[in-house]
């Protein structure tokens, strides 16, 4: 406790909110119960009284509303939504006038759907994360001189850890699934990314400026010191074409998770454009949010982003930015595009709602016959699937979310950077102080004391060596490499996936 100090009371109020609270008061819940309106599929009654009458009386209407009541509560039940009762099976003609219900989505209605578990623990942790992340923060500004390890970096390197397992976890559903082509398409994606990393990575930081190469002449330099010490001769653990073989590898496994997530938000943003037609505010808003990461990605090409605002080549008085202010105007900039997306969720959930509604509507225009049940399902499946087309369009704001915060702690950048100079001396008063050690001699008498006072000081070299290894000029250009790439790939899957579907509507 006396190292970590206020921090892990941070730490253990966020966990037991977690373990106590959260299953009764769940930010991923109360972000879509009755904000949503979903469709229920029609009972076999209601189809039956369609194919005798022809189409609804006022007398129906009113049926049709105490069987919605019904469907609801046999949904909360656990009821498979196609197959009440007996699974009675029938066909009726495509082009029956069949209306669909609307009903509000209610905190029960989510429990039964596919990920709906993942969906909240990855939705209250990452809140529970961002809190902890907040505070810390804010006790590092009032407490500057205080040397102590980070709590908020575990919380986001445990927040990333949980997104890549829901991403990895979906993904191998695509790669099991031998219709519908997803496991082609994933594959093409995967190779094709696997070229443009390789091509990113040829380009110097004179284009891209994430630090790469410096960072690993000081990670390099730093590793052959340590090794020294050691008595190992050596000149770096990892040459630099193996150092960017790993980043490749990186980029490829990245592109893999994303890769329908970004098709997703694709779909997602083109039905949000038509629902929203004749509101031109909100379309704006829309296409603001959906072209927010090109902006962000090119702010790392150095002649659009750097020497653009910072006035390096042009003969202007006074540039737009400095060069201190420019690194905090990127993270500010990336904080308002996952927020930006944060509230628009709602509206593309919605639309992802909607489907059940087209999908009928472009069945009534169909010729033929269909299965009662199979009609159930088509209008059930799409709320069935829900938390997973959630869980798409969240996670990979999730994941920008908490490798900026570890490229702002780790890579020891501000804020509040992008307000000056001023603004960084009142908020970070100045340097550490270095870390003072008791003097052994003092407890040479006690031999107990004596030996762990030793062993303490002898990790705490230890940890300094690492430390003297990965720097934060080291991090920055990782970090800076991994949350360019991540954005790259997710709006570059994104724009592929608009393409295909203006062209096949």
């Amino acid at each position: 406790m006396a190292v970590l100090g206020i921090q892990v009371v941070f730490s253990m109020v966020m966990f037991t909110f977690l373990h106590k609270l959260a299953p009764y008061y769940s930010f991923g819940r109360w972000l879509m119960s009755k904000r949503l309106y979903r469709y229920l599929h029609p009972t076999n009654e209601e189809l039956k009284q369609l194919m005798t009458n022809g189409n609804q009386s006022s007398n129906s209407k009113q049926q049709s509303h105490q069987s919605a009541k019904a469907r609801r509560r046999d949904h909360r039940k656990g009821a498979a939504p196609a197959t009440e009762g007996k699974a009675e099976s029938f066909t009726l003609p495509r082009n029956i006038g069949v209306q669909l219900d609307q009903a509000p989505v209610e905190d029960v209605d989510l429990v039964p759907l596919q990920y709906y578990s993942d969906y909240t623990w990855l939705l209250d942790f990452s809140i529970s994360a961002i809190i902890v992340y907040v505070l810390t923060e804010v006790y590092y500004i009032l407490a500057p001189h205080r040397v102590e390890f980070n709590v908020s970096i575990l919380w986001c390197l445990l927040a990333l850890s949980f997104c890549v397992r829901v991403l990895a976890s979906q993904a191998w559903v695509y790669m099991r699934t031998e219709e519908g082509g997803e496991r082609v398409l994933l594959i093409t994606f995967t190779f094709f990314f696997l070229v443009f990393a390789m091509g990113v990575l040829v380009t110097g930081d004179q284009m891209l400026e994430f630090g790469l190469e410096e960072g690993y002449r000081n990670f390099s330099d730093g590793a052959a010191q340590f090794l020294q010490k050691q008595g190992i001769t050596s000149q770096g653990p990892v040459s630099f074409i193996t150092f960017k073989a790993f980043l490749v590898f990186f980029g490829t496994v990245t592109a893999s998770l994303l890769a329908f997530p970004g098709i997703r938000m694709a779909k997602l943003h083109l039905d949000t454009l038509k629902y929203t037609q004749g509101q031109k505010l909100l379309q704006l808003l829309l296409q603001i949010n959906y072209l927010f990461p090109l902006f962000i990605v090119l702010m790392w090409v150095k002649p659009l982003g750097r020497n653009l605002f910072c006035g390096k080549g042009f003969a202007r008085a006074r540039p737009l930015l400095y060069e201190d202010q420019f690194d905090g105007f990127r993270l500010i900039l990336i904080l308002i595009m996952c927020m930006l997306r944060l509230v628009l969720m709602p509206l593309f959930m919605q639309s992802h709602l909607n489907l059940a509604y087209e999908k009928v509507e472009k069945m009534k225009k169909e010729s033929g016959r269909i299965s009662n049940l199979d009609l159930q399902r088509m209008v059930a499946r799409v709320f069935f699937y829900l938390c997973v087309v959630a869980l798409q369009y969240i996670t990979p704001v999730l994941i920008i979310l908490f490798l900026t915060f570890l490229l702002k702690t780790l890579s020891a950048l501000s804020w509040v950077g992008f307000f000056g100079e001023t603004a960084v001396k009142f908020f970070i008063p100045g340097p550490k102080p270095e870390t003072s050690y008791p003097n052994l001699s003092d407890t040479a008498g006690n031999g107990t004391l004596a030996s762990v006072m030793g062993s303490a000081a002898e990790l705490t070299v230890a940890l300094g060596d690492l430390r003297g290894i990965f720097t934060p000029v080291w991090y920055k250009g990782v970090l800076s490499y991994c949350l360019w790439w991540v954005m790259t790939v997710w709006f570059s899957s994104a724009s592929l996936g608009v393409m295909y579907y203006s062209q096949n509507e």
